[in-house]
């Protein structure tokens, strides 16, 4: 028996036991990749380090800092390089859904020696502006002023945008924007150097994007394929139909 289902091709209904057998088949599936992904963990933790040895200021509420300051104590550093550049009247809405994911996990990174903060070139002044306005607790830097977006491959000069081509996610290829979406990953020896550890872009930073893991467990999973681009439906999350305004965070919680 099949049925028709909000617009999904037919969807076939079976017995329990039926669906009994079909769920095991596709749980030896998973655990394949479950194995496969420990696999490519391992080899991701494998991977050279480059020594930092340009000197990368950034402001914060706390004063300038330095990338070895941004670890706060820990030895590793996690990166979300956030797209909002200076001029911009607000983050881009796609790295605003990620980072609606930062707060809860920041929590529990903190005690595996990892400290998560988001990186952009816009003004201090704006990023805080627009960090209030959404209720995030996690730390937001400016790099602006430096070379730091562009040496870790998320922000194109005017000549590489006129070129036809910038190098992003380690192919040389067209792109629409000055800004793009990453993620890196740094690691502070005892001797207080910094070294490059690795980093993803395009699809690879649906990793910090936890909601899409949710969808995909549900029979309509993304739900994108007719929409003008993946991700058109998502929006600030203040700016959703019927959404509350983000509660705003105090003077304590900002330098958290």
């Amino acid at each position: 028996m099949n049925i028709a289902f909000a617009g999904l091709n037919d969807v076939e209904v079976a017995s329990r036991t039926q669906w009994l057998a079909a769920r095991k088949a596709l749980l030896a599936r998973e655990k394949d990749l479950t194995r496969l992904q420990d696999e490519i963990a391992r080899e991701r933790r494998a991977l050279p380090w480059v020594r930092v040895d340009k000197d990368y200021s950034f402001d914060t509420l706390e004063g300038p800092r330095t990338l070895a300051e941004l670890f706060e104590g820990r030895s590793q550093l996690l990166v979300q390089h956030f797209m909002f550049a200076p001029g911009w009247e607000q983050g881009c809405k796609s790295c605003s859904f990620m980072a609606d994911h930062n707060d809860g996990a920041n929590l529990h990174l903190a005690q595996r020696d990892v400290t998560l903060i988001a990186v952009s070139r816009a003004p201090l002044a704006d990023i805080e502006r627009f960090r209030r306005r959404m209720g995030w607790r996690f730390k937001w830097v400016s790099s602006h002023g430096t070379d730091f977006n562009h040496d870790f491959g998320v922000n194109f000069s005017q000549d590489e945008m006129s070129s036809g081509k910038v190098d992003y996610n380690y192919v040389r290829q067209p792109f629409p924007h000055e800004e793009a979406p990453g993620i890196s990953v740094f690691c502070r020896d005892d001797a207080g150097e910094v070294f490059h550890t690795y980093s993803r872009y395009g699809r690879g930073v649906e990793v910090m994007m936890h909601t899409y893991a949710l969808l995909e467990l549900t029979p309509k999973g993304r739900d994108e394929d007719e929409l003008e681009y993946p991700m058109s439906w998502v929006r600030h999350h203040d700016r959703y139909e019927g959404a509350s305004p983000a509660p705003v965070a105090s003077c304590c919680s900002a330098s958290a």
